[in-house]
């Protein structure tokens, strides 16, 4: 029996793997080419800083695209300068290759406005020798004539150039057709990842233990671990059992990569940390102990709450740490990862075996809480406890009457409100509604989405229209 129950683990578990992976688009060119307007434009957002100075954008940013039902992650790059000694710029250079390394295809941007420049014939040479799929886009070509916008920029010789204006978005959604219709579509009927057993991503910066975290975990070494950052080069499925209860285990990349130096330099690779967290149920972010919570464990936390994931905390190499370095671990977890205060956070020994049992029970807590089926009575019954502990504020004359809930959906749970004025509840009774659900419900490590529905007014009549003419 256990063995049949094995076999259809497997069976299922390679079915929920044939999930649509989202293409990666890289955007690359010189300085002020319009790489972070191009950026916007395609996210929908201001995440990128667009000045008209080249050299704003230094790091790489990551942000989401749509375009109809197509779904496709963006990466904006700090320009490429050929041949410039500027420390800077040399950084910035070596970024853009790493975005180019996670890409499927690469968008090289360049200025209709500019011309063909000396740099541009550098970078496609470089692009040329990389072996990517690769488009050109002819930026800020608003007002020309899409002939006279693209013409030198043949010479190039890396395929037909587009014509667009990032800033007016014209032939912006052309250029995103064709580099798309490279890729399948997607099957939505696969979208979703199976839910009936629980997969487990382990998120972290490299070197922080998620090998040996995961190897502890399956009681073999299943995974390479190793006392350098970077040893995981890719996204690993490790499928198994626990305590009579199944599981499938990510383990995502650092990655390395060799630099012009000769020496090797510690890579992330935040594409494929992205993808891992959207394909699974909850989320391991795991922390250094010794290191402390620097700005791209912020970031990730960020992503996992953005994705709306289950996520529980590991603050690993606790053994090794001194009394200043947990005096610093615990501060820093209140004032830098507040946002995740929902989520249970354990202090573990990965290498000595230590904790690793109470993070899998938050794992299994997290994972029954986000696909927890709450019942309309029950819920409604708690709002209306809530508001008698605490009516909503008074917005001049009106205070909000909350009348009834009901679950919306899960993964995680999103709770409709119906009643009337809510769109004058503030975000402070919001947040105090939310904990009121998760303490009625017990609901832990999962996000909470809470959505007001104000219903019609029945006494609010329209104004009489004008008499037809006869």
């Amino acid at each position: 029996m256990a063995c049949c129950t094995r076999w259809l683990f497997e069976y299922e578990y390679a079915l929920a793997r044939e999930t649509y992976v989202k293409p990666v688009i890289a955007l690359v060119g010189r300085p002020n080419v319009g790489k972070s307007t191009l950026f916007n434009r395609l996210t929908r957002s201001r995440d990128a800083i667009v000045v008209d100075v080249p050299g704003v954008t230094r790091d790489r940013h990551y942000g989401e695209g749509r375009l109809g039902d197509r779904a496709f992650l963006v990466i904006d790059t700090g320009g490429l300068e050929p041949g410039s000694s500027d420390d800077m710029f040399s950084l910035m250079a070596r970024q853009a290759e790493q975005a180019i390394a996670e890409a499927d295809v690469v968008v090289f941007v360049v200025d209709a406005r500019g011309g063909l420049a000396p740099g541009d014939r550098l970078i496609a040479e470089r692009l040329r020798r990389m072996e990517k799929r690769l488009w050109i886009a002819v930026n800020k070509s608003e007002g020309l004539a899409p002939d006279t916008a693209v013409g030198e920029f043949h010479e190039l010789g890396l395929g037909a150039p587009v014509a667009i204006s990032a800033a007016h978005g014209e032939g912006v959604r052309e250029l995103v057709d064709a580099v798309l219709a490279e890729f399948p579509e997607n099957d939505h009927g696969k979208e979703e990842v199976s839910s009936r057993y629980p997969r487990v991503s382990v998120i972290g910066r490299p070197n922080v233990g998620k090998s040996t975290l995961i190897n502890a975990l399956v009681g073999e070494e299943r995974v390479i671990a190793y006392d350098q950052p970077g040893t995981t080069r890719d996204a690993i499925d490790v499928p198994f059992e626990r305590a009579g209860k199944l599981y499938t285990l990510v383990d995502t990349a650092g990655l390395r990569k060799r630099g012009k130096s000769g020496e090797d330099i510690e890579r992330f690779s935040i594409v494929k940390t992205m993808r891992a967290i959207e394909e699974s149920n909850v989320a391991i972010l795991v922390l250094g102990a010794d290191e402390g919570i620097s700005d791209q464990d912020a970031h990730v936390a960020g992503f996992i709450l953005e994705r709306n994931r289950a996520v529980v905390v590991a603050v690993n190499k606790w053994d090794a740490a001194g009394k200043e370095a947990r005096a610093r671990m615990k501060s820093e977890l209140v004032w830098k990862l507040g946002f995740l205060s929902f989520a249970e956070t354990h202090f573990i020994s990965a290498k000595n075996g230590k904790g690793l049992g109470a993070v899998m029970k938050s794992v299994d807590a997290a994972y029954a809480s986000a696909m927890a089926q709450l019942s309309t009575p029950r819920l409604t019954r708690a709002l209306i406890a809530a508001v008698e502990r605490q009516a909503p504020p008074k917005t001049g004359l009106v205070r909000p009457k909350l009348r009834y809930a009901h679950q919306g959906g899960h993964n995680p749970p999103r709770i409709i409100i119906h009643g009337n004025a809510l769109d004058r509840v503030p975000d402070s009774y919001q947040r105090y509604l939310e904990g009121a659900f998760r303490k009625a419900f017990d609901l832990r490590g999962t996000p909470l989405a809470i959505e007001f529905r104000t219903g019609k007014n029945p006494y609010l009549r329209k104004r009489p229209g004008r008499p037809a003419k006869q």
